[in-house]
């Protein structure tokens, strides 16, 4: 395979992946039970959390620590509750739109903002994945050796694995609100942004790069926000006190994600 062909390969098999793993609202034939929803929010706040520290602010720390030393925790603090702020914003807008429409509609538009947030969470986690495939093929033109394709490579590959579940933790929840086409469709939107600032990134891989850690950390709070003010809450809400199916499904989707990070970062 020549270097052009790794390149799209690349870029390509982190969408794929996105695309698969919201593929898997199409396994279930019947309309989904409450059962499975607890298991699904709790399978995707587990993914979003373990992806928040693991894919995001420990990546972030590790690029700005050489720099700053000891005090690197000042901006990605700062960034992270950028993130959180950001979201904070967004819901307060959707708020007073919803505020002008009628009473019989209100549900409805609650959950739009939930869907809208989760849907702009994971989007804006795919952006610095995407710039970070973008700058190691970058790295690998201008080095153009083996070695640094293979690198940027397993990257992609490493990033695609990664984006299976998470895919299928944006497109799931939303099975039962939107439909399964629907849903599948966000699945596949949230991921579109990969390849595209992949691409961006190895264009520009010389001239943006110092800003990765602070692109990671932003999207970390956004993640972070999503999980505790919508997730959990509705997690908690669809499960009996009698049943922790949902807690085990959080739990195992933060050991899954941790252990893809850990061995294919």
């Amino acid at each position: 395979m020549n270097n052009l062909l790794t390149t799209v390969f690349g870029f390509s098999f982190i969408f794929i992946m996105t695309t698969l793993g919201s593929a898997l609202v199409f396994c279930f034939r019947k309309k989904i039970s409450a059962k499975w929803n607890v298991i699904f929010f709790g399978f995707a706040s587990g993914i979003m959390l373990s992806a928040s520290i693991w894919s995001l602010l420990l990546p972030a720390f590790d690029q700005i620590t050489p720099k700053l030393g000891k005090i690197s925790f000042i901006p990605i603090a700062v960034s992270f509750l950028s993130g959180c702020a950001f979201l904070m914003i967004l819901d307060g807008i959707i708020l007073l739109i919803r505020g002008n429409e009628q009473e019989n509609s209100v549900d409805k538009a609650s959950l739009g903002i939930k869907n809208s947030k989760l849907f702009l969470a994971v989007t804006l986690h795919n952006v610095p994945e995407g710039l970070a495939v973008g700058f190691a093929f970058g790295a690998a033109r201008v080095m153009n050796t083996p070695v640094a394709y293979m690198t940027a490579l397993l990257l992609s590959v490493g990033i695609g694995v990664q984006n299976f579940p998470e895919g299928a933790a944006i497109s799931l929840p939303l099975v039962s609100r939107k439909g399964k086409k629907k849903a599948f469709l966000y699945g596949v939107l949230s991921g579109l942004p990969e390849p595209i600032f992949a691409l961006i990134g190895y264009i520009l891989s010389t001239r943006i790069a110092f800003l990765q850690p602070w692109l990671l950390a932003f999207s970390a709070g956004a993640m972070f926000f999503v999980v505790v003010d919508e997730l959990l809450p509705a997690l908690k809400a669809e499960q009996t006190q009698s049943s922790s199916i949902g807690s085990i499904a959080a739990a195992l989707g933060f050991a899954l994600m941790m252990a893809l990070d850990v061995a294919l970062g």
